[in-house]
C-alpha cells in the first residue's frame, strides 16, 4: 500500500508483512522533524496497529545522505511562551512513545545524518541498524542551540548506552560516527549502505519472530563505569562531577547543559514518565531564553551563508579548484596544506629551503595521524591524503594550479616579490589569494598583471580547528574570483564571510580595538589576571591578555602598527603593550609572555617580571564592569564602523565573522545583536560617556548615533532572525 505519495513527507509499503515507512520530505534536501512529518507518522502508526498482517516496520529515509537531521528550527521562532514549547515537547514524546509502545517491533535504518530528534526517533524503535559511511553520524546538538532533547532523549539514551556515555553526547552536542556507535551500543549493526534496507527488513522479521530481542541496556561500560552508574551515590559523582566540567567550560553562561544534568537525574531518581514531564518543562522554559534566541539566530545566519555565493545575484560560476599551490610552509600555509588535503585536492606547497618544506609536510601528517588516532579517517584514507600534498623549494608543478594561496610574512615587499614570481607561472584565470590579515588586498594586487585575479583569503590559527575564513575583495577583484575562493572556503569545511578591502579588514580591525583597549587598561594600571578573568566572565573564551600571548606578542605588535597607521589616534597602541613587545618576549611560542610557560608549552601564572615593562608592580583595582564596558563596547563600535564603512557586506556576516573568528560570545550573537539586546541608544549613551573620560576613540559610530536616534534594529524583533 502507499500513503500519498506526492504529498506526505512519508511514504509506506509492505512488503512481506514488513511496512517500510520512507521519511522524505517533499520540495527538501534533508528531512526535519515538524507538524507534517509527526501527523504523517501518527496515521501510519494507526494503520499498522489495525493490520493484523503487519508483523514488523521499518523506518529509512528517501534523502542520499540524511535519515533525520533534527526537528525544523524554523518552528522555535513561533513559539510565544514556555507553555507553546512545552507542549511542542509533550506531543513529540507522546509520538515517540507510540512508535516505542507500538503492537509490532520497529527497525531504524540509519543512513547519513540521524541528529536530534532524528536520533530520539531512532531511540524509540527496538533495532538500529546503520550504514558505515562516513556521513553516517549520530548526536543530539541540541544544547548548541540552547536547548535539550525534547522528544524523551533525555530518558532514553542514558538507558541504551549508560550514564557518563549519555550525559557526554547531550552536554557537548558531539557527533558520533557509526563504528563508535557501534562500539557504544547506540546501534545494534552496523552495515554497507547497499545492504542496509534488506538487512533492517531482516532484523525485522527476527524480531518480529523473536529470534533475536531488542538491546535495552548499556553494553561494555567498564568496569569502573558499572560501578560507578549502577548505584545512588555513584550517580551523584558522576552528576557532581559533570555539573563542574560544565560550569568550568561554560562559567554559567549557559543554562541548558545543566538542566540537561537535571533532567537526566530526575529520570534515574524519579522515574521513566517524570523524567518525561521534566525534560518538557525544561525545554519550554529554555526555548524562551536569551541564550536560546541567540543560538538559534546564529543557526539561520550560518545557513544562510551557506547559500550566499559571496557577491550579489546573479552570480558568476564558481570554477573548481582540484589542484592548490601554496607559498609559504609556515604554520599557517601548513594548516592550509592539511585541510586542503582532506578535500582530495593536490597540493604543492612551496618554501625557500628544504628544511622549511619538510617541516611543513611533518605538520601536514601532524594533524592527519590526529585525525586517525581519533579514528575520524583509517590508515588507509590518511596514506590517500599524504600522497596529494607535495613540496618544492622552486615553482616546479605550478603551471597547471587553479589557485594559489601566498601564506609568507606580514610584509608588503615580501608579498609583492612572491607575486611577481609566481603570476607568471600560472595560467590566466588561477585565483591568487593572500593569507594576510592586515594588508590591503589592493595595496598586496599593486604588484598583479592581473589584479582581478588577486584577493584576500584570511584563515586562522590553527587553521584545521578555527572555521572561519574571511574572503577579502580588492578593488579590482572580479567576482568569478570571489565566488570560486567562496566556493572552495566552503568546500575546506569552513564558515566563509565576504568583506571588502581596508586595512585589517573585519576581524582584525574589531579585533585591534578590543585588544587596544586592553592595552589602555593595563597603562591604567589593571591587574593582568583581573584583566582577563573579567573579559572570560563576560563570555571570551580566553582574555585578551592571553589571547596576545597566544597569536604572539611581535605578531601583535605589527598589527597594533598597521593599525596605528591606518587609524592614527584611535588605534594608538598603548605604551604598557608597546613595551612588552620591545622587551622581545614573544609569548607562548617562545615561552616568554605576560604569562608564565611550562616547556611544554602549557600556560601557567602572570609572570611578575612583566610588571617592570608596565611601569610599577603596584596595580589598581579597576571594576570589572568597567573592563568589560571599554574592551566590548570598543570592539561594538569599531564593527559598527565597519558596516557604516562597507568593509561589511551586512551585519549578520559582521555578526558570524565576530562569533566564529575572533571569539565573541556566541551567546550574546555577535556585536550587533548585542546592540539590539541592549538597545543602540544605551550603547552610544556609554559610548558618550566612555568618550567624555577617555578621548575620541569612543566617539559613537555614526550609524549608531543614526539608529539610536531613529529607534532602529538591525534585525527584525520578532520571528526568525534573519528576517
Amino acid at each position: 500500500m502507499t500513503t500519498n505519495a506526492h504529498v506526505d513527507p512519508l511514504t509506506m509499503v509492505v512488503e512481506d508483512g514488513v511496512a517500510i515507512i520512507t521519511f522524505d520530505a517533499p520540495g527538501s534536501a534533508v528531512n526535519t522533524v515538524d507538524r507534517a512529518l509527526g501527523a504523517s507518522l501518527e496515521r501510519m502508526l494507526k494503520i499498522i496497529e489495525a493490520t493484523p498482517t503487519i508483523a514488523a516496520a521499518v523506518l529509512i529515509s528517501g534523502k542520499p545522505d540524511i535519515f533525520i537531521a533534527g526537528a525544523d528550527i524554523e518552528q522555535f521562532t513561533e513559539f510565544r511562551t514556555p507553555q507553546d514549547a512545552r507542549t511542542a515537547s509533550a506531543l513529540g514524546q507522546e509520538l515517540l512513545d507510540k512508535v516505542e509502545g507500538l503492537r509490532v517491533p520497529v527497525v531504524a535504518a540509519i543512513h547519513g545524518a540521524c541528529l536530534g530528534a532524528g536520533l530520539e526517533t531512532a531511540l524509540a524503535c527496538a533495532w538500529r541498524v546503520c550504514s558505515d559511511h562516513p556521513k553516517t553520524v549520530l548526536g543530539l546538538p541540541e544544547v548548541q542551540l540552547g536547548i535539550i532533547p525534547g522528544a524523551g532523549g533525555t530518558q532514553r539514551l542514558p538507558r541504551l548506552i549508560g550514564l557518563q556515555r549519555a550525559l557526554d553526547m547531550i552536554l557537548t552536542g558531539r557527533n558520533i560516527r557509526a563504528k563508535k556507535a557501534l562500539q557504544m551500543g547506540l546501534v545494534d549493526d552496523m552495515v554497507h549502505p547497499a545492504i542496509l534496507r534488506e538487512i533492517a527488513v531482516k532484523r525485522a522479521h527476527e524480531l518480529a519472530s523473536k529470534l533475536i530481542l531488542p538491546s535495552r541496556s548499556p553494553r561494555d561500560r567498564g568496569a569502573a563505569g558499572v560501578i560507578l552508574e549502577d548505584n545512588p551515590i555513584g550517580r551523584s559523582l558522576v552528576f557532581r562531577k559533570a555539573r563542574e566540567g560544565v560550569m568550568a567550560k561554560t562559567h554559567g553562561h549557559y543554562p541548558a547543559p545543566l538542566a540537561a544534568i537535571d533532567v537526566v537525574r530526575c529520570g534515574y531518581d524519579k522515574g521513566f514518565k517524570t523524567g518525561l514531564n521534566e525534560e518538557a518543562k525544561q525545554f519550554g522554559e529554555l526555548a524562551l531564553t536569551e541564550v536560546s534566541r541567540q543560538l538559534v539566530f546564529l543557526f539561520f545566519a550560518t545557513t544562510a551563508l551557506k547559500k550566499d555565493p559571496g557577491v550579489d545575484e546573479p552570480a558568476p560560476k564558481a570554477a573548481r579548484v582540484e589542484k592548490l599551490g601554496i607559498l609559504g610552509a609556515g604554520f599557517m600555509g601548513a594548516g592550509i596544506a592539511s585541510v586542503a588535503v582532506q578535500q582530495g585536492t593536490t597540493v604543492r606547497l612551496k618554501d625557500a629551503e628544504h628544511a622549511r618544506v619538510g617541516k611543513g609536510l611533518a605538520s601536514v601528517r601532524a594533524v592527519l595521524m590526529e585525525r586517525v588516532k581519533r579514528k575520524q579517517v583509517t590508515r588507509a584514507q590518511y596514506d590517500d591524503m599524504m600522497t596529494l600534498a607535495g613540496g618544492t623549494i622552486e615553482y616546479t608543478g605550478f603551471a597547471g594550479l587553479d589557485m594559489v594561496i601566498e601564506a609568507v610574512f606580514e610584509d608588503l615587499s615580501l608579498k609583492h616579490t612572491v607575486l611577481r614570481e609566481v603570476e607568471p607561472l600560472i595560467h590566466d584565470d588561477a585565483v591568487y589569494a593572500s593569507n594576510t590579515s592586515t594588508i590591503p588586498i589592493t595595496r598586496i594586487a599593486e604588484a598583479a598583471e592581473r589584479p582581478e585575479r588577486v584577493l584576500g583569503m584570511h584563515f586562522f590559527s590553527p587553521v584545521h580547528k578555527m572555521p572561519l575564513l574571511e574572503v577579502i575583495r580588492g578593488e579590482q577583484t572580479s567576482s568569478e574570483a570571489v565566488v570560486t575562493a567562496v566556493a572552495y572556503g566552503k568546500r575546506l569545511g569552513k564558515t566563509v564571510i565576504v568583506v571588502n578591502d581596508g586595512p585589517g579588514f573585519y576581524t582584525t580591525r574589531t579585533l585591534g580595538a578590543y585588544m587596544n583597549e586592553a592595552g589602555m587598561l593595563l597603562d591604567a594600571g589593571a591587574e593582568i589576571a583581573a584583566l582577563d578573568e573579567a573579559l572570560v566572565n563576560f563570555g571570551f573564551p580566553v582574555g585578551p591578555v592571553t589571547l596576545l600571548d597566544e597569536v604572539g606578542l611581535d605578531v601583535g605588535g605589527k598589527v597594533g602598527q598597521v593599525l596605528f597607521d591606518a587609524f592614527g589616534a584611535r588605534m594608538h597602541p598603548s605604551e604598557a603593550m608597546r613595551r612588552v613587545v620591545e622587551s622581545g618576549r614573544t609569548g607562548r611560542k617562545g615561552k616568554s609572555g605576560f604569562y608564565k610557560y611550562g616547556e611544554d608549552g602549557k600556560k601557567g601564572e602572570v609572570d611578575p617580571s612583566v610588571y617592570e615593562f608596565l611601569g610599577t608592580r603596584e596595580r589598581s583595582v579597576i571594576p570589572a564592569g568597567d573592563v568589560v564596558r571599554r574592551c566590548v563596547l570598543a570592539m561594538v563600535n569599531e564593527a559598527a564602523r565597519c558596516l557604516e564603512e562597507g568593509i561589511l557586506r551586512s551585519a549578520r556576516d559582521g555578526d558570524i565573522g565576530a562569533v566564529f573568528g575572533i571569539g565573541f560570545p556566541p551567546f550574546r550573537g555577535g556585536p550587533f545583536r548585542y546592540v539590539d539586546t541592549i538597545g543602540a541608544d544605551a550603547v552610544v549613551r556609554e559610548l558618550e560617556e566612555l568618550q567624555g573620560r577617555f578621548g575620541a576613540r569612543f566617539e559613537p559610530a555614526s550609524l549608531l548615533v543614526e539608529m539610536a536616534r531613529s529607534r532602529r534594529r538591525f534585525y527584525p524583533a520578532e520571528g526568525k532572525p534573519l528576517g
